[in-house]
């Protein structure tokens, strides 16, 4: 005994902690039979071992080459800036300086939804293009402000404001920043990346088309030139007080509503004109890309000629003055009553910076075929929206939009960042003049139509209603909700709707139990064998070949899967149940899965003894049995069902259990060994795919025999699943190849398919002659257990348990004849 196992036990005695060692099996030794060896390699047969906690702790601690690979993926962009290239440059360049044009206008516009003067909106571009390419592990995404980011971040600066009125804008969607860009940069370090996928596909649906909604809504006022209330206030209610407010004529109308229809307009035709001219279609493209810096162009234009020399007062709004070059660099200011009041706000912004960044970046990445890497984006975005704040920005992540242009744009790494950078510092330091004169009207134009891709088609909810007509109800949920209060509310409320409705099938799920079915692979009207090559014979001809090349399958007793009702599913043996796991098998749904399998088992069974009381108050308050008029039906229905005698456990769902639900299969054991007292039920489980399932089920006294009550001990036959060591490079598979190119050689077979029917159709001669391939499977094999052989009662797959539960059962019955007509001899 090993020094810290005898400390062990001394500390257990000390406690007073009762060791119990493991329940183990001693197999029959006939079972090294199947394990040939030689003098100089005896047969060691496989005794599995349960982990072990210093096991558990090894693999928790990394390595070195883990923490070397672990520190390189944080620079992602050491591995490919050596290979960096003039081609490659020419593709950055020109998608930089096209995403360069369109988010000067976007983030401008962009920064008036954060209740920011326009020019932070260029410090965040600046910002986003300039650090991105350093740390992401995606070419296409475009960092920068965007329209829903931007709202959310609006709505916190006016929420604070309302208490801290000391303190400007700026400086609170600075302080913002670096707060939630630290929680996710935390994260990434973390490398907790995959917990956005907590966030489903309609949660995101719904939040987003509300978003649009909710943006749309909120900038109808500066298209339409009305004024005299705020725009932050619910979307119905904006909408109600914007129809309230229209003017009989608005030079602001007449300049945002032609401008939208521009835009729209644009789009159209140049999409069309792609398909009519395919030559010029990259010329089209980029022309179709510049939509918004054209219409902004042409209106900022008309706004000189008209305003030029009225800017005190102009005919319509316009932008005003935007400040020169980047602001001088200070540290943000956070103290603890601008933390405090950030919390409730936080979850959603983070949430919103994540998600919607992770998602463009996972889509692109599929469509232009390379991975991304969750927890490192976030480690960008995090590192992105800390530093910012030192230059002027606020939060920013990826824009949808903006990546769709630079991935057709034919960008090749994230350096295009460098070159949008680059475009930003310079319209900062030389367009502020021009900025002056762009009209409100026209930036509210290009925000509604930016954000109008947000919302989801009809089509997309159609698609929603085919896989899952219960999500297009949270989707709708979530929409509602973002109208009519606020968009982080509607995210939260489909977040949580989602989140108990698969709680809710966590905990109501019930297993299924299964049937035994023979079937036939057939490819057209033949059966085939292990691969479609293998021709065993014609279907329907019933002939031994084609009988031989049937399987067992388990389905669902009743069809629930979907299978062919006119397929007959019995289960394989009388009192033989087998039961699949749905949902895993865990404490929230052990006791709703286990309760039905006592159920199932008890409606479909009998006591192996009948209840039999002395007295009335002998019999248990809760157990009141039949009615005495229904005794004698009860009798009568119950005398054709068989006793119980297996359960088989389908653990191909289940990947760790728990205390509780162990226990709980514990409880039922007793309860069904109660059930069939004096017998004993054996419980046999297959396909367990963990090993601390394993050893959890083996803690509980599973994976062994029960010793039957009645004192009936029979011989327990062990069934266990072998596999040919060496497999194709076996000398005994290279044996049997050699003999039946030699027989294909010698005969008239000239196809693997005509000598593998007449071989499994032949049988050996009078004299006891065989084929060459007959000797050759003759050739001694090497075998080895796929599971320890200690726990006979864990099975590689359904078949194996179902042959060891029939065999065990017939087993003990011919051991109790055997025994009770011995006694009656004796007697």
């Amino acid at each position: 005994m090993s020094r810290s196992s005898s400390a062990g036990r001394f500390v257990a005695g000390l406690l007073g902690i009762k060791l119990e060692e493991s329940q183990s099996f001693h197999h029959d030794s006939s079972i090294d039979a199947l394990f040939p060896s030689s003098e100089n390699d005896p047969p060691e047969p496989f005794i599995e071992g349960p982990p072990t906690i210093s096991e558990w702790v090894r693999d928790q601690v990394p390595s070195r080459g883990q923490v070397s690979s672990y520190l390189e993926s944080l620079f992602p962009f050491l591995s490919w800036v050596h290979h960096y290239n003039s081609q490659w440059a020419a593709g950055d360049i020109i998608a930089g300086i096209t995403i360069g044009a369109v988010v000067v206008p976007q983030g401008m516009a962009y920064a008036l939804l954060a209740n920011l003067d326009p020019q932070f909106g260029l410090y965040s571009s600046f910002m986003g293009g300039i650090l991105y390419w350093m740390f992401g592990t995606s070419k296409d995404i475009s960092i920068g402000p965007v329209a829903v980011l931007s709202t959310v971040v609006g709505n916190v600066v006016d929420d604070i404001r309302f208490y801290r009125e000391d303190l400007s804008p700026h400086v609170i969607a600075s302080a913002l920043s670096v707060v939630a860009g630290g929680v996710v940069l935390l994260i990434g370090l973390l490398r907790f990346g995959y917990l956005v996928d907590l966030i489903s596909i309609t949660s995101l649906s719904a939040f987003m088309t509300g978003s649009a909604i909710t943006i749309v809504v909120s900038q109808l006022p500066a298209l339409l030139g009305v004024s005299g209330f705020s725009n932050r206030d619910s979307p119905f209610k904006v909408f109600i007080d914007t129809i309230g407010h229209l003017p009989g004529n608005s030079p602001d109308a007449v300049v945002g509503l032609s401008a939208l229809a521009s835009l729209y307009i644009i789009r159209h035709f140049f999409s069309r004109a792609g398909d009519y001219y395919p030559r010029q279609k990259r010329v089209i493209f980029f022309i179709n890309t510049m939509r918004s810096v054209l219409v902004i162009m042409f209106y900022t234009l008309l706004s000189f000629v008209i305003n030029g020399d009225s800017i005190e007062d102009p005919m319509f709004s316009i932008l005003g003055k935007v400040p020169k070059g980047l602001p001088k660099v200070t540290l943000p200011v956070i103290d603890g009553d601008l933390m405090s009041r950030f919390g409730s706000h936080l979850p959603a912004t983070a949430i919103v910076m994540l998600v919607e960044h992770i998602a463009i970046s996972k889509s692109f990445g599929r469509v232009n075929n390379y991975n991304i890497d969750p927890s490192q984006e976030m480690v960008a975005i995090g590192i992105t929206n800390l530093l910012g704040p030192v230059f002027g920005a606020y939060p920013t992540t990826g824009s949808f939009s903006r990546t769709a242009i630079q991935s057709k744009a034919g960008v090749r790494t994230p350096a295009s960042g460098i070159v949008t950078g680059i475009v930003v510092l310079t319209a900062m330091y030389l367009l502020t003049g021009v900025f002056l004169f762009i009209p409100t009207a026209t930036l509210a134009a290009v925000i509604i139509h930016a954000v109008g891709d947000l919302v989801t088609t009809p089509n997309t909810l159609y698609q929603f209603w085919r896989v899952s007509p219960l999500e297009v109800f949270i989707f709708f949920v979530g929409v509602i909700v973002s109208v009519f209060r606020h968009i982080e509310d509607g995210l939260y409320a489909t977040v949580g709707l989602s989140a108990a409705i698969f709680v809710y099938r966590i905990l109501k799920a019930r297993g299924r139990f299964l049937g035994q079915v023979r079937v036939h692979s057939v490819l057209g009207d033949h059966v085939i064998g292990d691969t479609y090559k293998q021709v065993v014979g014609r279907y329907g001809t019933f002939h031994a070949p084609v009988g031989n090349a049937a399987r067992n399958v388990f389905l669902p007793l009743d069809h629930g899967d979907g299978s062919n009702p006119q397929v007959e599913v019995l289960n394989p043996y009388p009192g033989i149940f087998i039961y699949r796991f749905s949902e895993g098998f865990n404490y929230p749904n052990a006791n709703a899965a286990l309760d039905y399998l006592t159920e199932f088992v008890s409606q479909h069974t009998r006591r192996t003894r009948p209840e039999v009381y002395g007295r009335t108050g002998d019999r248990p308050w809760n157990n009141p049995g039949p009615p005495v008029s229904a005794k004698s039906r009860e009798d009568a229905r119950t005398s054709s069902l068989p006793t119980l005698k297996a359960v088989i456990l389908d653990f191909s769902s289940v990947n760790n259990v728990d205390i509780t639900s162990v226990q709980r299969l514990i409880d039922v054991r007793n309860q069904l060994d109660a059930y069939v007292s004096p017998d004993v039920v054996d419980w046999h489980i297959a396909c367990i795919n963990n090993r601390w399932t394993k050893r959890a089920l083996v803690a509980g006294g599973f994976g062994v025999p029960t010793k039957a009550r009645d004192g009936f001990h029979h011989r327990w036959k062990s069934i266990f699943s072998v596999a040919e060591i060496g497999g194709k490079d076996s000398a005994a598979a290279i044996a049997e190849e050699n003999a039946k190119k030699e027989l294909m050689h010698e005969s008239r077979w000239e196809s693997d398919e005509e000598l593998a029917i007449y071989e499994e159709s032949t049988t050996p001669s009078d004299d006891g002659s065989m084929t060459p391939t007959a000797k050759a499977s003759k050739l001694s094999k090497r075998g080895a257990a796929v599971h320890g052989l200690d726990h006979p009662l864990f099975h590689v797959d359904l078949t194996s348990a179902v042959q060891s539960a029939i065999a065990n059962v017939e087993a003990r019955q011919e051991f109790r004849l055997a025994s009770s007509s011995e006694e009656r001899l004796s007697t």
